[in-house]
């Protein structure tokens, strides 16, 4: 099934039901290999597997949506784009080893609970984060101490591995919903401008991060099978978070309650 992994269609359920639940290992791992990674590297593959399964043991398979099952679809959807032919030619290892990584652990430990939800409970990631990107801080923050517990880049000189973590976070902040517009009006105005150029560096981590934003919200545009299940999972989590609110009165988040929202104004409002 590997074979197809460059597939827009390619089914992500199916490939975790193959995995016995490991979509997000086998996926990733096939795709360091893949785009030649662990050779450029040097990379120790025991310890790859090892950092590839602390990722995925991190994410809470109670939740519906926000799962590893989502990490390797959304790991997926950024090596389509990083197939396509103009950032193909491009991208160097660096970048897509950062945005492979980037990609796996974009939602890492992820509580199941949106940011409003963290910050009207004086949860203590609200506190430790100021009320800012609380989430995608904290998933930041979880894939760095994976990235160092593991040893899988010690080889590398201390400056290459500030530099790794650094732009890992930049890539996984940009995914933070709230920023929608500044991410956008960006990247507008070099498309406007038409100095959108790919051999600067800069560009080209912004485009990155636009992939990034892409793949993460990118399951309304698979095939109707695979989006419908999406759609689905994201309505349990959500109507989860809202009988919560309900049962501790704290004021129902939008979209979260299941008996006036459906799952198709959910996915309009999304």
């Amino acid at each position: 099934m590997l074979e197809k992994v460059g597939n827009w269609n390619f089914d992500i359920f199916l490939f975790d039901r193959l995995t016995n639940g490991n979509s997000l290992v086998s996926l990733t791992f096939h795709l360091f290999s893949l785009h030649g990674l662990i050779e450029y590297f040097h990379l120790d593959m025991m310890k790859l597997r090892r950092f590839l399964v602390m990722i995925q043991e991190d994410y809470h398979s109670q939740n519906p949506y926000h799962n590893a099952v989502h990490a390797a679809d959304v790991t997926q959807a950024m090596h389509c784009y990083l197939k396509e032919p103009k950032l193909a030619n491009s991208v160097t290892p660096w970048d897509i080893l950062l945005s492979l990584i980037a990609a796996a652990t974009h939602d890492l430990d992820h509580p199941g609970v949106n940011q409003p939800f963290l910050i009207k409970t004086n949860h203590y990631l609200a506190t430790l984060y100021k009320n800012t990107s609380v989430l995608e801080n904290h998933h930041w923050r979880s894939a760095v101490g994976l990235l160092r517990e593991s040893g899988l880049f010690s080889h590398l000189p201390l400056e290459s591995r500030q530099q790794m973590e650094t732009q890992i976070g930049a890539l996984i902040l940009a995914t933070d919903i709230s920023r929608q517009n500044e991410y956008l009006s960006l990247f507008r105005s070099h498309l406007d401008r038409g100095d959108l150029c790919l051999e600067d560096t800069r560009h080209r981590h912004l485009v990155l991060q636009m992939a990034l934003k892409c793949a993460d919200i990118c399951n309304p545009c698979r095939t109707w099978e695979l989006s419908k299940q999406w759609s689905e999972k994201v309505t349990e989590e959500f109507f989860h978070q809202g009988d919560i609110e309900k049962k501790y009165h704290l004021g129902v988040s939008p979209l979260c309650d299941r008996h006036t929202e459906s799952i198709a104004n959910i996915q309009i409002g999304l």
